[in-house]
């Protein structure tokens, strides 16, 4: 019996119009080194991880080809594909890429190409989770207090001990997610997140406990907080 392997889909297409930046927020140096870059390095180096398929926007594939998947030999990536106009297309465009190499129970790990500080232990536990056959979020629990807010009034406060802020990576079963992501394009429904999917198709979604490092790297702040934490690993080295 083959074993069950795990690949990463890395989307990465996004404009980044809040960093106000003129390049593409991925191509930010993040310690010298552009922040996918960094990203893709984690994986790259797993040996928890068999492959790896980038997701950026088309015009930008030459670019990236060369400028980070060649430049850093970054071996494992498979493919570089085009995004689509939303998150969402971006990873179906990713999965269906993936289909000439992974089986249907191989586990695929979708996580933001801006999220450069994921660590191992919590790529093994969303391994781990997923293989038995649930979706496998990881998320840390808000910090503060949360208010529903309705034409500037505020209508409720939920009770802050159910509320999560999900991350990624967010894993499942490659046949699992796919036909998720099938089924929300035949019905026309868009999700927040690969987990909305399958929590929409009746699939059970557990949490991996998360880091507060792992931030996803959006705004000028972001970028000043990353930089901070590069300053405190061993060199600043990816």
């Amino acid at each position: 019996m083959n074993k069950t392997r795990a690949f990463a889909l890395i989307p990465a297409a996004g404009m980044g119009k809040r960093m106000g930046a003129s390049m593409n927020k991925q191509y930010l140096q993040l310690g010298g080194i552009p922040i996918v870059a960094r990203t893709l390095q984690v994986f790259q180096d797993s040996p928890l991880i068999s492959g790896i398929i980038l997701v950026i926007p088309e015009d930008e594939i030459p670019y990236c080809r060369r400028e980070v998947v060649e430049k850093y030999r970054f071996s494992k990536v498979l493919d570089v594909v085009s995004g689509g106009s939303e998150r969402q297309h971006s990873v179906l465009n990713g999965l269906q890429a993936l289909q000439d190499h992974t089986a249907p129970d191989d586990i695929i790990l979708i996580h933001d190409g801006v999220r450069p500080f994921i660590d191992e232990l919590i790529l093994q536990q969303s391994i781990d989770l997923a293989t038995t056959g649930v979706g496998a979020l990881v998320a840390v629990q808000t910090k503060d207090t949360i208010k529903v807010v309705h034409d500037g009034t505020v209508v409720s406060t939920p009770d802050r001990s159910t509320l999560w802020q999900a991350q990624t990576p967010q894993s499942f079963k490659f046949g699992q997610i796919l036909a998720a992501h099938h089924q929300a394009l035949q019905e026309g429904f868009l999700g927040t997140d690969d987990c909305s999917l399958l929590e929409r198709f009746n699939g059970t979604v557990r949490i991996v406990n998360g880091s507060y490092r792992n931030i996803k790297i959006t705004t000028p702040e972001d970028l000043v907080l990353a930089e901070a934490f590069l300053n405190q690993t061993a060199g600043g080295r990816p």
